[in-house]
């Protein structure tokens, strides 16, 4: 009996130091058995932002804006005295809404998602002081910088949407089809889908089931993508502007006026310069990281198509119609 005892304790012992080794090593190891991932900078522009309204993460943000962001009914109406917030209601009074009658017809912004559409809303609102709506509700979207999110009328400048077809088409007589190159584009979407507006998806996305996932996923937005911008070009019946992203990246200013003249809304020179000072905002994703280039083979430094090309490279005839029939 003795003996059993002293196997009992010598089992019971053992068993116990094994386990407080392992939690031991386990807490020992968790700040340095990984390296220490280099912090990026999604916020650069506006580093001295960190309100308490908004989470990033136990912190939160706002955007200087060079003016404050009000609706296009409030420049006709002085009796509205309420400014927009990031709770802004999607309904609007009586007296707005029969005022809305006499405002310009209603433009959409239409891009294939991960073509830029976020970031030229905001340098369509820096350039105006105009809100910009959306036919969709990002909750992250509503809370940093969109508040008319969901706003779908002619209170606002203008409204983003990501789709095509006869009832996509019938609430607007105006477009702004905004087109990206499909490699980057349909990166940017699988960013967008893991590590939101400005994140980037890890290497382990793209490998996710061997590489297959990845795969997939551009065969499947390769084609949405040329569906969606041949729809708006060729079948919109109403007045569209084709703006090319690399476009608005390098002559962003011209591109700017151009999309402000199309809109018939003139421009404020001050304003101007405040939006071109402050382009890069917080909505434009930084480059890719070096790690992930490697993995997706994107060379964000030239290599890329420039869109007529990859247009072609789709198989659409010539380039589909863009640079001689709609610009």
């Amino acid at each position: 009996m003795a003996l059993q005892g002293w196997r009992f304790f010598g089992v019971s012992a053992t068993i116990i130091i094994y386990i407080g080794g392992v939690l031991f090593l386990s807490m020992n190891n968790i700040p340095g058995s990984h390296p220490k991932r280099p912090r990026i900078e999604r916020f650069a522009e506006f580093p001295s932002f960190h309100s308490p309204r908004f989470p990033m993460p136990s912190r939160k943000m706002t955007i200087r804006w060079c003016r404050d962001l009000k609706y296009i009914i409030e420049i006709f109406q002085s009796t509205r005295t309420t400014r927009p917030t990031s709770t802004v209601s999607t309904a609007l009074p009586s007296d707005v809404s029969a005022a809305l009658q006499s405002l310009p017809a209603l433009t959409a912004l239409a891009s294939f998602p991960g073509s830029g559409n976020t970031w030229l809303r905001y340098l369509l609102q820096q350039s105006t002081g105009i809100l910009t709506g959306s036919i969709y509700k990002d909750y992250g979207l509503l809370k940093t910088g969109f508040p008319a999110e969901n706003v779908c009328n002619s209170s606002v400048l203008l409204v983003k949407t990501h789709e095509w077809g006869s009832k996509a088409w019938a609430p607007f007589s105006k477009a702004i089809l905004l087109v990206r190159d499909p490699e980057k584009a349909i990166i940017a979407e699988f960013n967008r889908q893991s590590g939101g507006h400005i994140g980037f998806a890890s290497p382990d996305r793209y490998k996710r089931t061997k590489g297959k996932y990845w795969q997939q996923f551009v065969s499947n937005k390769l084609k949405g993508w040329e569906v969606m911008n041949l729809s708006w070009a060729r079948n919109f019946t109403g007045s569209i502007k084709v703006v090319f992203y690399d476009d608005l990246v390098h002559h962003t200013e011209r591109e700017l006026r151009s999309i402000l003249e199309f809109l018939q809304f003139p421009v404020s020179e001050p304003l101007m310069r405040c939006a071109i000072m402050r382009k890069e905002g917080i909505f434009r994703r930084k480059k890719t990281p070096a790690v992930l280039r490697s993995v997706h083979g994107v060379d964000e430094g030239g290599g890329a198509e420039p869109e007529a090309d990859s247009l072609r490279i789709v198989g659409a005839p010539g380039a589909v119609g863009f640079p001689n029939a709609l610009l």
